[in-house]
């Protein structure tokens, strides 16, 4: 029998995901990686979604890999290696494929987040909590230092305050995620899924070919150069006035009416 660990629910074009294993904290398990990853993939195909939400059952967003399955494979011949190396793979694809993703995913905290819990939110887009989450890097608690969660923490926040969620392992509270930019904006808990909802609706009516433009492009011209991300985007830019939406887009505003898109 299948165990779905992940739920989706497709709504007025904004699709949410639900992370669904309350009982073990909503781990990154194998399975639940792979579920997680099959949703979006299909979001991503499917040209009715506009918008995706994350978010998730129980008081646990997500509390990362689950230990007792990592510890456990201790025991086998290679010590583990080859599942460690397996599992963090697969868990690395999952976060470039949201931030390759073509639709704009939004990430909605109402618990705990720690380890890879906290690297998936710091993968999203946008990222908005209830005032009871909270976030955390903790891994230096164990002996095992959070480094690929490292990645897009240090991608989202100032080098000084990853570095202080990173080397002391503690629970930062919704406010103080919010201050360092890991997170958008904090509502209380029973606010937390209409104001998300509102964001994820204004975002579906605009031209969904100029947000994966955008998205694309935003994320590729943060690695690069000052000179390289201005000579890349002009290309971006010429190219997008050269298509239909933008032609549509400019010639509303002009005329001082709503555009209609393509999609």
């Amino acid at each position: 029998m299948i165990t779905y660990l992940v739920k989706s629910e497709l709504k007025n074009n904004i699709l949410q995901i639900t992370l669904n294993n309350p009982k073990y904290q909503n781990t990154l398990s194998e399975t639940m990686i792979k579920q997680l990853d099959d949703k979006l993939q299909q979001g991503s195909r499917d040209n009715s979604v506009k918008v995706i939400i994350l978010s998730s059952t129980g008081p646990v967003f997500c509390a990362g890999h689950n230990l007792k399955d990592l510890n456990s494979k201790r025991s086998e011949s290679d010590k583990g290696k080859s599942y460690y190396e397996k599992i963090f793979k697969n868990c690395s694809t999952l976060m470039m494929n949201i931030t390759n993703h073509p639709k704009p995913i939004i990430a909605a905290i109402d618990g705990i987040a720690t380890a890879a819990g906290c690297q998936l939110i710091a993968s999203c887009d946008l990222a908005y909590s209830s005032d009871k989450a909270r976030f955390a890097t903790p891994g230096v608690n164990i002996g095992l230092f959070c480094s690929t969660p490292m990645v897009p923490l240090s991608r989202n926040v100032s080098k000084k305050a990853a570095m202080e969620m990173l080397l002391t392992g503690d629970l930062i509270d919704a406010n103080k995620a919010r201050q360092i930019g890991l997170i958008n904006d904090v509502f209380s808990s029973d606010q937390l899924m209409q104001k998300v909802l509102e964001v994820a609706q204004k975002i579906s009516s605009k031209s969904m070919k100029t947000l994966k433009i955008g998205k694309k492009a935003f994320y590729k011209q943060r690695e690069m150069s000052l000179k390289d991300a201005y000579d890349f985007t002009s290309a971006v830019m010429t190219e997008n006035m050269l298509n239909s939406e933008s032609e549509e887009g400019i010639r509303a505003f002009l005329e001082k009416r709503k555009p209609v898109w393509d999609n």
